[in-house]
């Protein structure tokens, strides 16, 4: 199935991010209906199932419509230069869960191959929370990024580094400084510290912002 949500890239706007999301849907049937939705106006590249199933709803070549309002390390809208995957998750609104062991080997096969069509750095491959940190919460604090790293895909530290100003850390590693620090806070949790996703800047979340800001430095 094909969306028709999607228009052409920006001229010359390069392919170099990759955002991952859930769809937060009751089911993968749900999800798709609304992506290939006119009146929806969202779509993505690509949406996985929790089996592991792979359905391709726009070209990479396309600008799919998943990012909406977003920033990424001084960058605005996300949808000209990347390539959005779903993955078929309730989300928090309907029974958030953990990933099936299938869905997150599609999601590993699937970013290695986008990754060797594409130059998309590790610091470029995020979340929608990331990205969207006032409006989004996916893919969440069950996704494991650690687990993609370990396969090449995205970044990961499990280190603790305690940096002298850690708002400014965590501008450095991309996130949007004129949100309230607490929005960023959290969604930096959610991504790196997802055993406390409260806003806090305890110790332990300063020196993992410290510790990634470094691995990015």
């Amino acid at each position: 199935m094909i969306s028709p949500n999607q228009d052409d890239r920006p001229p010359g706007a390069p392919v170099d991010h990759l955002v991952l999301h859930y769809t937060g849907m009751r089911s993968a049937a749900d999800a798709i209906a609304r992506l290939c939705d006119p009146a929806a106006k969202v779509s993505s590249h690509y949406v996985i199932e929790e089996d592991g199933t792979v359905h391709q709803l726009v070209p990479e070549t396309r600008r799919a419509w998943h990012a909406g309002i977003s920033f990424w390390r001084g960058r605005r809208n996300l949808n000209d230069c990347s390539i959005g995957i779903e993955i078929v998750n309730p989300g928090h609104e309907w029974g958030y869960r953990s990933f099936p062991p299938a869905q997150i080997a599609a999601v590993i096969t699937l970013a290695q191959g986008i990754l060797a069509r594409h130059p998309i750095p590790g610091a470029h491959i995020v979340g929608h929370s990331d990205i969207a940190a006032d409006r989004k919460q996916d893919p969440g604090e069950l996704f494991p990024w650690r687990h993609l790293a370990a396969h090449g895909i995205g970044l990961w530290t499990d280190e603790f580094a305690a940096p002298s100003d850690p708002l400014g850390a965590l501008t450095a590693i991309g996130y949007d400084p004129g949100l309230d620090p607490v929005v960023s806070i959290t969604a930096f949790q959610r991504r790196f510290w997802p055993s406390r996703c409260d806003g806090v800047m305890d110790e332990a979340t300063a020196g993992r912002i410290g510790a990634v800001a470094g691995v990015l430095a």
